[in-house]
């Protein structure tokens, strides 16, 4: 099978310290070359500019229908790579060949007018995505009855809360059947109940064969909604693979956090003269060890000690 998403040695250099590359204001114009004065005058060669690779050597290929998972630390790069895959950013190196339209929720407000109302945003963001009219509008009551902010869709988004932002945003982007929707922890400004309504949707639009991009801090939900997980540290992929192993790796490398502890030295275990521990861990039912807990199944608390005292035991 042809895959829908095919990364190829993708890589992302950022400069820091220089003028942002976009546009520009007098002001920003007349500081730099008032700078440059400064440094000819102080004899500064103005090499002060440090390299930044985000993103190295990214290579990842995904079928149609699968749900993807990436994780990893703040400054890990998952961001940059859906820039990149959302065709904002462009990789320094490598190439990023995505086949269909791709719909992207990467921060609350994207891809919104701030003075266009949310009537004229769903249709604004259906036609950047390559649809009819008549498409859009076929579409259109589902999508405002999905964010359930019907009394506001004739307001100008500017006047929108982050809530209300990320449930037309959401709707508009699962709605309007993009082949690929790349997901950058948004639902993280929803309620609870928008949460749960947005992760069901989600369940519902890999059924019907199209591919999810989800980056999320919520290693529940992570695990609950994706079977592949990927994991990126400092701008490369580290594990790629099943959802719960990929997230106890995280668990137990990234955050220095595991399911398991020992403690070799008694001395400087928890405990008194008379008991000590040797070892906690977290375990499912089936006696494994796992950082990552599924809130639906049971979950166990297993310790071992040793008894210090004779007559405790």
């Amino acid at each position: 099978m042809k895959p829908i998403v095919k990364i190829e040695n993708v890589s992302k250099r950022y400069r820091i310290g220089g003028l942002h590359p976009g546009y520009v204001t007098f002001r920003e114009v007349f500081a730099e070359a008032a700078f440059k004065v400064f440094k000819r005058r102080s004899g500064s060669n103005g090499s002060s500019h440090q390299t930044l690779w985000a993103l190295k050597d990214i290579n990842l290929e995904v079928q149609p229908g699968e749900l993807i998972g990436i994780i990893g630390r703040n400054g890990a790069g998952k961001s940059t790579l859906l820039k990149i895959m959302s065709r904002i950013t462009k990789p320094t190196t490598g190439r990023a060949a995505i086949y269909g339209r791709v719909g992207s929720l990467l921060e609350v407000g994207t891809g919104f007018h701030p003075d266009l109302t949310g009537r004229e945003n769903i249709f604004l963001n259906g036609a950047i995505l390559g649809m009819r009219k008549f498409e859009i509008e076929r579409k259109f009551d589902e999508i405002v009855s999905f964010s359930e902010i019907e009394k506001f869709i004739d307001t100008p988004v500017k006047w929108y809360s982050s809530g209300m932002y990320v449930r037309l945003a959401f709707s508009v982007a699962a709605h309007l059947e993009p082949e690929v929707l790349i997901m950058d922890e948004v639902l993280a400004v929803g309620d609870s109940a928008f949460q749960q309504k947005c992760l069901d949707k989600m369940h519902e639009i890999r059924q019907q064969g199209r591919t999810i991009f989800f980056v999320s801090h919520n290693m529940t939900a992570v695990t609950r909604l994706c079977r592949r997980v990927i994991l990126l540290d400092q701008g490369t992929i580290t594990s790629d693979g099943p959802a719960r192993a990929v997230v106890d790796a995280y668990l137990s490398s990234s955050w220095k956090v595991g399911a398991e502890r020992e403690w070799s030295d008694l001395t400087d275990a928890p405990g008194n003269h008379i008991v000590r521990s040797r070892r906690v861990r977290v375990r499912t039912e089936e006696g494994e060890t796992t950082a990552a807990i599924d809130i639906r199944r049971p979950v166990g608390i297993e310790i071992t000690y040793e008894v210090l005292q004779p007559g405790y035991a």
